[in-house]
């Protein structure tokens, strides 16, 4: 079984579709309620969800990352600046501050939960941010109790480095610096490797051959 991290794409976004993840028809943060309201079918939300996704990659550029497991698409998670995220400004505790950008969604496949795809989704998503420059944060509107779509688990964020910046009983916001993302990837690397270099085998040395043996 091979794992990978691929960049969000068009094509990437049909596949996400096909396997029935919640990502393909939800608009809730790509439309603001009015422009909701009006779409009558889930085919004009997916069209409005690709109308989306090509605007922010020519704008801004990636905005999401997806976990591929043996060449299907088990896992994505999504974020874009404030700016392109409409509906966000309909959640109680909005708006988000002005140094994050506003991660949407995050989600895998309950048959490979628990497996560390979620933890290498926001890794990869960290990673991205901090070579862009210029923002310290990533912040996401939650489900504290993990059972809405479109709406990323607040338990899960809290285990990968978020923490609640702004309380609600129904849509609290969660917040990760991003400078505490890279001092935990820091720290990690640097056990790994401490625990490669606990179990390094001792370099034996070279039998001398009599015929090398220096003289008495």
């Amino acid at each position: 079984m091979t794992r990978r991290i691929e960049r969000l794409t068009p094509d990437l976004l049909q596949l996400l579709g096909e396997h029935g993840t919640p990502c393909r028809s939800c608009v809730r943060w790509e439309l603001d309620p009015v422009r909701r309201g009006r779409l009558s079918s889930g085919a004009e939300a997916a069209d409005e969800k690709d109308a989306w996704l090509s605007h922010v990659l020519r704008e801004w550029g990636s905005c999401g990352r997806v976990a591929m497991v043996d060449d299907v698409a088990v896992g994505y998670v999504v974020y874009a600046p404030p700016a392109f995220v409409p509906g966000a400004d309909s959640h109680p505790t909005a708006p988000v501050s002005a140094d994050a950008v506003l991660m949407t969604m995050a989600y895998v496949h309950p048959d490979h939960a628990r497996g560390g795809l979620g933890r290498m989704l926001v890794q990869h998503m960290a990673r991205d941010l901090v070579k862009r420059g210029g923002i310290r944060a990533v912040e996401a509107f939650v489900d504290p109790r993990g059972r809405r779509a479109c709406l990323p688990p607040g338990d899960f964020l809290a285990h990968v480095g978020f923490r609640t910046h702004r309380w609600h009983p129904t849509t609290p916001r969660m917040r990760m610096d991003l400078r505490s993302a890279l001092t935990w990837r820091d720290e990690v690397e640097a056990a790994l490797e401490k625990l490669r270099g606990v179990v390094r085998p001792t370099p034996v040395p070279a039998p001398i051959r009599m015929d090398e043996a220096p003289e008495p």
